[in-house]
């Protein structure tokens, strides 16, 4: 595991207030970034190392980016999609570095908010079942103004498109029309 043995002191939790940011919003943000849930009362195995969540919610952006979790390597930098796949998704959304991470235009709020550590394998293991359960309608509520929810990975189209989701992710992304007309607002792709 990568990260299993970094420390953490409390003052790495505390950062200055963002543009875009309610203050109510800021208030959770702040018990978002403190949370030890995963460690103090697991759901399953505790997180094999200290938690560092990562999240950029906003009270201004128009688009909300619910990605899966953190990698090991935006676990170190403590900032979302710093590794490859934010690369490719910057690319993929034609924007920069500056306009991804400005959060008068994008939030970004990953299902799981810590990075879960990783199988025997190597691979990155599903987002927690903490996170979502215990913030995230939480943290939908304060952000009313989102239009457009673009989903990344199959738990995040599992809670945020609910029963429109397919019975599988490729199945999904075909439908993408159907998803898209449907009346609910934030629209969700």
């Amino acid at each position: 595991m990568c990260c299993a043995g970094m420390r953490r002191s409390p003052a790495d939790r505390v950062r200055p207030p963002e543009p875009g940011m309610s203050e109510a919003l800021e208030r959770l943000t702040a018990r978002v970034r403190a949370c030890r849930i995963c460690v103090e009362r697991p759901l399953g195995r505790p997180l094999p190392h200290e938690p560092r969540p990562v999240l950029r919610p906003s009270s201004t952006a128009r688009i909300l980016l619910a990605s899966q979790a953190p990698g090991s390597k935006v676990h170190l930098s403590g900032m979302p999609f710093t590794d490859a796949s934010g690369d490719r998704l910057r690319s993929w959304l034609s924007v920069t570095s500056e306009e991804f991470y400005d959060t008068e235009k994008f939030a970004i709020v990953p299902m799981g908010f810590c990075f879960p550590g990783q199988d025997a394998k190597g691979a990155d293991l599903p987002p927690r079942r903490e996170c979502a359960p215990a913030w995230r309608a939480e943290l939908m509520a304060l952000m009313p103004q989102i239009d457009l929810v673009l989903t990344i990975g199959m738990y995040a189209q599992s809670w945020h498109m609910g029963a429109a989701r397919q019975s599988s992710l490729t199945e999904t992304v075909r439908n993408w029309r159907a998803i898209w007309e449907a009346p609910a607002r934030p629209r969700v792709l």
